[in-house]
């Protein structure tokens, strides 16, 4: 039941937020922010697909034990197109609001960013073990989660700023992945249930594409 629920679950947001990116992407190309957007969207599922592509076909077959190798991949180079997510998410912000200068911004979201790249490309991390360290995991999250934290605040103060009713839930969406995501990443090996809790963390990745998708609609019509 659980590899017939999970994978269907996959399928319908894979399609759905690679679908939302190509659509910004061919409606987006005479505004960069949209196009920037649907970019990121498809980074996005692009990115899950190493992950969940794998993880369902083992689900339906002979099971996860089989497949560490190949998840374990999988969930890396994930890791690693979930940062390129946030720094393109942080030129949104940028072009959005018509940000000007604010470099610092800039230095730290690429200096985050490389760190946690860095981090992950470690072999401690034992990314093709079955009984991957916890602390690298927790290790390699922390400027993950710093760079969340910031292009939070960012989101927070700039649609409140400008009265940005259709953004204005963005910062949420990311406090939300990050909220179902970190207890994953403490508790999952010694608690599989907790894994669970990487459903929400994904619809809440949808709303983020959702509100960029449902914007540039508007601006269509209008």
């Amino acid at each position: 039941m659980q590899a017939i629920v999970e994978t269907l679950f996959d399928i319908v947001y894979l399609v759905t937020v690679i679908t939302l990116g190509i659509l910004m992407i061919r409606n987006g190309k005479e505004n960069k922010q949209y196009l920037l957007f649907g970019i990121m969207a498809v980074t996005l599922g692009l990115g899950d697909s190493f992950h969940l592509v794998p993880r369902a076909y083992a689900l339906c077959t002979t099971g996860l034990q089989d497949y560490t190798v190949a998840l374990g991949i999988g969930k890396w180079i994930t890791s690693i197109t979930m940062t390129v997510f946030y720094v393109i998410l942080y030129y949104v912000w940028r072009l959005r609001y018509q940000i000007q200068g604010k470099q610092l911004y800039t230095i730290i979201v690429y200096g985050l960013a490389v760190i946690r790249i860095v981090l992950c490309m470690f072999p401690q991390n034992g990314w093709t073990s079955a009984n991957a360290p916890i602390s690298w995991g927790i290790m390699r999250n922390i400027p993950f989660a710093l760079l969340g934290l910031l292009i939070i605040v960012l989101f927070y103060q700039q649609t409140r700023h400008d009265h940005d009713p259709s953004f204005q839930y963005m910062w949420l969406t990311i406090v939300l992945s990050f909220g179902f995501y970190i207890p994953v990443v403490l508790w999952a090996d010694a608690i599989p249930m907790v894994g669970m809790l990487m459903i929400p963390k994904t619809c809440a990745y949808v709303w983020t594409v959702w509100i960029g998708y449902s914007d540039m609609k508007k601006k269509l019509v209008d």
